[in-house]
């Protein structure tokens, strides 16, 4: 497999991912991230985690949370064994 294929399908392959978000997700936008866990944290922050299938559906997703005016910290691909399990939750 030459390098511009091998790159080409791993931008189709789902990946795992983590971002944190400065402000809690109001219940009313938590259904639009269906399938992701999301959990509020002590501080404040909020993190948003699971399985986004492909560089579309992520930058979708960020694009979603700077309409919500939400401030991203950061976003991390992550492996999929080191996700929380279970749906849309907060702590």
């Amino acid at each position: 497999m030459t390098k511009t294929s091998e790159n080409a399908r791993r931008q189709t392959e789902p990946s795992s991912y983590e971002i944190h978000v400065r402000e809690p997700i109001d219940p009313h936008w938590v259904a639009w991230f269906d399938g992701l866990t999301i959990s509020q944290e002590e501080n404040g922050e909020t993190i948003i985690a699971g399985l986004v299938v492909d560089k579309s559906a992520l930058h979708g997703l960020l694009a979603m949370i700077g309409e919500l005016n939400l401030t991203l910290l950061s976003v991390k691909k992550i492996d999929s064994l080191d996700l929380p399990t279970g749906g849309n939750h907060e702590k």
